[in-house]
């Protein structure tokens, strides 16, 4: 009897499953009834994809290196379905079937499950959200999926897929940023550490000012946490007028305090190692007499 090897599928969905329904059997007949909870293999042609399949992009490279593996190795992990009636749909393994079928495969190993669309979303759901290689964007739509379709609440989604609150708080706040922002992120443009950094703004023209930044100009996750905290406090002109200037927010809140002082504008010029000067302008006699006195002289 041929024996395929289990693969860990996670907490919660390996608790969906219930691997006392995984037992491994031997391959039947393609044309005999298929035992729900057994391992079987079923025609390729008769798996129709999952309906509830939360993850649209498949890299094709990817893809083609698995199909590689599995015509050298075989399927490793048996894919995920449910019969109904003369077809099986997709639970999770959409990836593993879309290569199989790139190897030429016309059966494959499968779990064969009894599931309701509910459990069939969150398994579908569950898997997707353990892979490796899932963007921050697809995560935060499935996050956002099981907590809209499967009536969970953070702490049970929490539960579902092992992480902690504060966890799935941060994947879903993305979803609260412009589509543009999504979509680098979705893209690799930008990390989510850049997407923490701009949800410090809550003004949109100002988080789409950031991401143009950082996309333009390849500032680091640092460097946009710095610019999101100089729009904070001294606003977007002001905070482009010290990039410009090439002052730090340290400075330019010095520069702003000595112009309000002085009532005029007042120019800092500082050096690499710290040396500079400060420019205090003046419109007359008047005026310069005006600023002498301010400094007592």
């Amino acid at each position: 009897m041929t024996q395929i090897r289990k693969t860990g599928l996670g907490k919660g969905l390996s608790a969906l499953l219930n691997d006392s329904e995984m037992a491994q059997s031997s391959r039947p007949n393609i044309n005999e009834t298929v035992s729900p909870g057994n391992i079987s293999h079923v025609r390729i042609s008769q798996v129709e994809v999952n309906p509830f399949q939360p993850r649209s992009d498949f890299d094709q490279e990817a893809l083609n290196e698995l199909s590689e593996s599995i015509k050298l190795q075989g399927l490793i992990q048996p894919i995920t379905v449910r019969k109904a009636g003369n077809i099986y749909q997709l639970i999770s393994g959409e990836r593993r079937l879309r290569a199989s079928k790139l190897a030429g495969l016309t059966e494959i190993a499968a779990y064969v499950r009894t599931a309701n669309d509910q459990q069939m979303l969150e398994m579908a759901l569950i898997e997707n959200i353990q892979r490796e290689n899932l963007n921050a964007i697809e995560v935060a739509l499935s996050f956002q999926r099981m907590i809209d379709e499967c009536n969970l609440k953070q702490d049970e989604l929490g539960d579902r897929v092992s992480k902690n609150r504060s966890t799935i708080t941060n994947y879903l706040r993305l979803l609260r940023l412009p589509p543009v922002i999504q979509a680098s992120i979705r893209d690799n443009e930008i990390t989510m550490g850049h997407a923490k950094a701009i949800l410090g703004l809550d003004d949109v023209d100002k988080q789409l000012y950031v991401h143009n930044e950082v996309i333009s100009k390849g500032l680091s996750v640092r460097k946009a946490e710095e610019l999101v905290r100089d729009i904070q406090r001294i606003g977007v002109k002001k905070a482009v007028h010290a990039k410009e200037e090439g002052v730090s927010f340290q400075y330019q809140k010095i520069q702003d305090d000595l112009a309000s002082k002085f009532a005029t504008k007042v120019r800092l010029k500082v050096q690499a190692k710290g040396k500079g000067a400060i420019e205090i302008p003046f419109v007359s006699e008047d005026d310069l007499s005006r600023i002498l006195e301010l400094l007592d002289w």
